[in-house]
């Protein structure tokens, strides 16, 4: 656990690397939701397209980084964060993804710089051969979501939103390996309740809360690249169990049509991963209570959805 001072200091760390992502409100009725309003964090337009750039500054900014660089493994928009992060800095990165990883995500990890290396089908694969790498080299592992610093930069979002929204009564956030929502749940404290979003094929912190502990889940579906490393990490798990209100799970239809709403009523371009936490809405898995204040978080946008070539 760590404190909400720990959080601040962090964020004045990398505020200067960072955008300060946007806020909208919307009615709910343009998204078919009972709320009279809901308040969407962009996080998609985050540097390097996601939430994951904070963490990865969040590290190379107070960490020793050997000679050797950084190594990260990920299904694509950790590693597109490290890449971004470490050009910013002038650190050489090694980048091990999953065959799953988008063409997207894999086009912005080579572009920023970073060495690529496709290693396996899932992201149990890509950190498996990421540590071998660290074993070898010497180099500093980034881990995606179950390091200290990785969480305290994913907290920033919640810092940061809670200055621009003021007091939601609940926040929607997808979960993946659970860096993000344990960062904002450690900042919000049980101020406000959290609301964990899985895809129904990748329930890794849904089947940990049934079973009192971090289990292998599966990890499939639309969203594999972002939401599916199989299990969620043991930092991350005692601060979920603590603060996270409760999970739903979506179809992977769900998220395609969370994805459509934000394009038609938004012209907000989102990953699946990015979408899942609209999803818990859209699909009536989550359905507020009259008089709630829901926050969406959107936290991702890396994708190849729109082809502006047509």
């Amino acid at each position: 656990m760590f404190s909400c001072s720990e959080i601040r200091s962090i964020y004045q760390i990398i505020t200067p690397h960072m955008r300060c992502t946007p806020v909208i409100e919307v009615a709910g009725s343009d998204f078919g939701v009972a709320a009279a309003r809901l308040t969407f964090k962009l996080e998609s337009l985050q540097h390097a397209g996601s939430f994951k750039t904070r963490g990865a500054f969040a590290n190379l900014l107070t960490r020793q980084v050997p000679g050797a660089g950084a190594v990260a493994a990920s299904g694509g928009n950790h590693g597109a964060a490290v890449a971004f992060a470490a050009m910013r800095r002038n650190i050489p990165a090694k980048i091990f993804v999953p065959s799953v990883a988008s063409s997207a995500k894999i086009q912005q990890i080579t572009e920023y710089g970073a060495d690529l290396v496709i290693a396996g089908e899932r992201y149990s694969d890509a950190l498996a051969a990421s540590e071998a790498w660290v074993a070898q080299s010497g180099a500093m592992p980034i881990h995606a979501f179950d390091q200290i610093e990785t969480l305290l930069g994913q907290a920033t979002v919640g810092l940061e939103l809670e200055g621009q929204a003021g007091e939601l009564t609940t926040l929607l956030v997808a979960v993946g390996g659970g860096g993000l929502i344990a960062g904002i749940a450690a900042w919000y404290a049980g101020r406000i309740k959290i609301v964990g979003v899985e895809p129904a094929q990748a329930p890794t912190l849904t089947r940990a809360l049934e079973a009192g502990r971090p289990v292998d889940a599966e990890a499939g579906g639309i969203a594999a690249d972002s939401l599916a490393p199989r299990r969620v990490g043991e930092l991350v798990f005692p601060i979920a169990q603590r603060y996270v209100n409760a999970t739903v799970l979506v179809s992977d239809d769900a998220i395609r049509e969370a994805q459509r709403r934000l394009w038609t009523q938004l012209r907000v371009v989102a990953e699946p991963g990015g979408a899942a936490a609209l999803a818990a809405l859209t699909s009536r898995q989550y359905v507020p209570a009259p008089g709630e204040r829901v926050g969406v978080l959107i936290c991702g946008g890396n994708t190849t959805a729109v082809d502006f070539e047509r």
